[in-house]
């Protein structure tokens, strides 16, 4: 089958590879659309990150349609169209014509959006709802979202806005990114532009004059310094990005803060397939029910080494505007 893989000098390249056969527990997916995610881009560069590679062919989320299934599935049926976050438990990554992968970690796609819908909402959907559930949050804590409007950060969002949570302020970089948090329903006092000049201050200003209970960090580097400047003795930290600064860490330990680290790979490595499932399904039903809207999504090209350096370009150099980024096959 046709495939982008990596090859022995470890670079990309237009490519085939052996068509995947389902194991007894896993559906064989022919996929229709793909989603780009940072980490893609960081495997070939982090050697933190190279660390996670376990096939030639990366991608971790998809959408499709069940074209095979193992003896064992009993739950779909050849036809289904579903969507699924594969992380490292397919038989190769999503840059590719087809997938097999265990059927405890598919879910059938919401019949009221699109394939390219679908396949923008498994990695910054199941962050985002990691994300929220941990934080258990009580009406009067008080939260900072840096990078609000990115993937996670705007779907982070949305989840507050539909579980009526108010006590929230948000960075952006541009009028554009402003607009768009407006139209999802937060306010302008809540909205504040990280290049300001005296941006701690700011935040401040923005939470009534007193320091956050939360700050839910999607950016990093020198913005750790400032979520950890403007948080309260004990707050928590939520670090999603694994690029805290050394100064961060600092701030942070010498307020007795708590660093809360978000990992949708940590119920890969120990195989934890109900978390999938149960994360998609339960945004499945929120977007089924209206209560909120899948990702923004940008087309960048069909299956091809263009269309995926392409996109790791725009993730690297942050020219997404707010989208996710997709590749239909």
């Amino acid at each position: 089958m046709k495939a982008v893989i990596l090859n022995k000098d470890f670079r990309l390249e237009d490519g085939t590879v052996e068509k995947p056969q389902p194991k007894n527990n896993e559906v064989l997916i022919q996929i229709k659309a793909s989603g780009f995610n940072p980490i893609d881009y960081q495997m070939l560069e982090n050697e933190l990150e190279k660390r996670l590679i376990s096939s030639p062919v990366l991608g971790r989320e998809l959408s499709g349609i069940i074209v095979e299934k193992g003896s064992d599935v009993s739950e779909f049926e050849i036809g289904d169209e579903i969507f699924c976050g594969s992380g490292s438990m397919g038989s190769n990554g999503s840059y590719a014509e087809y997938i097999s992968v265990p059927a405890a970690i598919v879910v059938l796609k919401p019949k009221n959006i699109s394939f390219e819908q679908a396949a923008a909402i498994p990695s910054v959907g199941m962050t985002a709802l990691q994300t929220f559930n941990r934080l258990q949050l009580k009406p009067t804590d008080t939260v900072l979202v840096t990078g609000a409007t990115g993937g996670v950060g705007s779907f982070f969002i949305k989840l507050l806005i539909a579980n009526h949570f108010k006590n929230v302020v948000a960075t952006v970089g541009s009028e554009e990114n402003r607009m768009l948090l407006l139209e999802m329903g937060l306010h302008h006092d809540q909205i504040v532009n990280y290049k300001e000049t005296h941006l701690p201050e700011k935040l401040l200003k923005a939470n009534g004059n007193q320091p956050f209970d939360i700050g839910v960090d999607l950016v990093g580097e020198g913005m750790s310094e400032v979520t950890a400047k403007v948080l309260k003795v004990h707050g928590m930290y939520v670090d999603i990005t694994a690029l805290i600064s050394k100064e961060a860490k600092e701030i942070l330990f010498n307020k007795g803060n708590t660093i809360m680290n978000i990992s949708n790979y940590t119920y890969s490595m120990t195989k934890n397939h109900d978390y999938y499932k149960d994360s998609l399904t339960k945004i499945s039903n929120l977007i089924e029910d209206h209560l909120i809207v899948p990702p923004k999504y940008k087309i960048v090209g069909n299956l091809s080494l263009e269309t995926v350096l392409k996109a790791h370009q725009m993730l690297k150099n942050n020219l997404t505007r707010g989208n996710k980024l997709i590749m239909t096959h």
